[in-house]
């Protein structure tokens, strides 16, 4: 069934969502000890503020204020992600864990976003929606990347590569 979504209540559902992730992915990143993961977690991290930062030049709405205060924002204290975050992880956090985590929050993300394309109705919303389940597909891969290294030891990079005796 259709849904009437305004290109404003898709870009402020963006943004949200963005944040919401970009905060998990700096509290992981915090989190781990491990310095490959960190460094994946910070650069996913940095890439979403800039999602964000686009989508706030073309949000009208008022009650994030300027992008600078939302960015330093504190995380939604009811963020199901940082929740399940702190449920799975310690002090001593597993960077394998918390890549799987990202990754199912990731595919989340994506699954959510192209199910709300394919029911909007403004063509605009659409494309904003279609530009964040994109994005996830895209961090997924990276995080699917760095997730096989650590545990196979093949880089993606690695693939078809081979070495004569």
């Amino acid at each position: 069934m259709p849904q009437e979504y305004t290109l404003q209540e898709a870009i402020k559902e963006a943004i949200l969502a963005k944040k919401e992730l970009r905060d998990f992915y700096r509290e992981a990143a915090e989190l781990t000890d491990d310095i490959a993961g960190k460094t994946v977690l910070n650069r996913l991290s940095g890439e979403i503020e800039v999602n964000i930062a686009k989508f706030f030049k073309h949000y009208r709405g008022e009650e994030f204020g300027e992008l600078g205060e939302f960015l330093i924002s504190p995380p939604h204290p009811q963020s199901v992600m940082l929740v399940e975050l702190r449920k799975a992880l310690d002090k001593n956090v597993h960077a394998k864990k918390a890549r799987e985590l990202a990754m199912r929050e990731e595919k989340a993300m994506e699954e959510t976003f192209r199910s709300a394309a394919m029911r909007v109705v403004d063509p605009l919303a659409r494309e904003v929606f279609l530009e964040v389940a994109d994005d996830a597909a895209k961090h997924y891969a990276v995080i699917e990347s760095e997730y096989n290294f650590q545990t196979t030891g093949i880089h993606h990079t690695d693939v078809g590569t081979y070495v004569r005796e």
